[in-house]
């Protein structure tokens, strides 16, 4: 096995610096002008065949083995997210209230590494390498705006591979789930239509406040009387607004939220109780309910045998790592699912906390950063991972 470990830290100070300069100049979903630019410059200058432009920012790069073989993708997402920084870092965004806290800086940097390697030893690969250098994958429709594009298509891939930085879990860890890896997600947003009125004399109003709390409450016994005590989901109301004086009853409250679950019998029976309650509880309080329900990603589901591949990889590449190939899951999200459901994959995470360091602030905080040991780590693995489907 060709040692990537050791050529991606010789090539630490290329993939710091890139992700450096992208951290210092994040771009919003759909907007990522000048990283799609840089993106499209590096894999140019390796000769790789570039397409630029799809879905509005997306790139797609192919590199060609010297022996025909399968395909396997390798997807990276570029975009920042609207935050103000306040990491007070030499490198922190020069674009205020936009800012990379969520690790796709560190994504796309590893990701041309990951070129660059590949690049060099493509006389032992037998196969194709598919890049795709994807925007807006923070709930915008990343994914699906490139696959509308076509972008699984000539070439079809084989195998779908992604990585994601990990603060939640410290340097020297990588989870590779075989079986479930990240939830599917739900937006929804309920709007409770009451009467108005005066505080002193509710009797005379119909009072949305009121059943919205009795909502709010009441929704949460789905997860705790409905879902099966082995299997995982969750309902979070993360809004609540309504009214404007102290002794007015509003006319409506609007809540919003998310619902995360994996398997998709636990999905319909959760969702299917969610509009009976919030329905219903809004009607016994004497208000009408409007409810806006929005599928935000499915969940992300490794395919087990390659998965399994993949860990037995990571061993022989980092045999003194922390490496959880069991059951580990997040609720949280990514539109990678939707690449997923259309070529199995793997996707998994690189431990990238350094708690001493002070970096161990989690995803989408203004505080946010990570230990930049997790890059030739990150990409030593998507290499030896592609390697892997790719040594004929």
């Amino acid at each position: 096995m060709t040692d990537f470990l050791s050529e991606a830290q010789s090539l630490f100070e290329y993939t710091q610096s890139l992700r450096r300069d992208f951290h210092m100049h994040p771009e919003l979903g759909f907007k990522e002008v000048r990283t799609a630019g840089i993106v499209a410059r590096e894999l140019t200058s390796l000769g790789l065949e570039v397409h630029t432009g799809i879905a509005e920012t997306g790139i797609v790069a192919l590199l060609e083995g010297a022996r025909p073989g399968p395909v396997i993708l390798a997807r990276f997402d570029m975009d920042a997210l609207p935050i103000l920084e306040e990491t007070g870092a030499a490198y922190a965004s020069q674009n205020p209230g936009v800012m990379h806290a969520c690790g796709h800086d560190g994504h796309t940097a590893i990701g041309l590494t990951v070129a660059r390697m590949l690049h060099a030893h493509r006389q032992e690969l037998a196969g194709t390498v598919k890049f795709i250098f994807q925007p807006a994958e923070e709930g915008l429709g990343g994914a699906e705006g490139m696959i509308a594009a076509g972008v699984l298509e000539n070439p079809k891939p084989d195998l779908a591979l992604a990585l994601h930085l990990w603060n939640e879990k410290p340097l020297g860890w990588l989870g590779i789930a075989c079986g479930p890896a990240m939830a599917g997600a739900e937006l929804f947003k309920i709007k409770v239509r009451g009467k108005g009125g005066h505080g002193a004399v509710p009797h005379l109003a119909a009072d949305p406040v009121l059943a919205a709390a009795q909502i709010v409450a009441a929704l949460q016994s789905i997860v705790a009387r409905n879902v099966p005590p082995l299997q995982a989901a969750v309902v979070s109301v993360c809004t609540i607004h309504g009214g404007e004086a102290f002794n007015v009853i509003p006319q409506a409250v609007e809540l919003a939220g998310t619902i995360r679950t994996f398997e998709p019998q636990v999905r319909e029976k959760v969702l299917e109780r969610f509009e009976v309650i919030v329905y219903g509880l809004a009607e016994t309080m004497g208000c009408r309910a409007e409810v806006e329900l929005q599928r935000l990603t499915p969940a992300v589901i490794n395919q087990p045998e390659s998965a399994a591949r993949i860990a037995a990889v990571a061993r022989q590449v980092f045999p003194e790592a922390t490496i959880d190939s069991g059951d580990y899951v997040t609720m949280g999200s990514e539109d990678f699912a939707f690449i997923m459901e259309k070529a199995p994959g793997c996707f998994f995470f690189i431990g990238s906390a350094n708690k001493e360091k002070g970096l161990d602030a989690g995803h989408h905080h203004p505080r946010f950063d990570f230990d930049e040991g997790a890059l030739p780590r990150g990409a030593a693995l998507m290499a030896s991972a592609v390697a892997e489907f790719l040594k004929g």
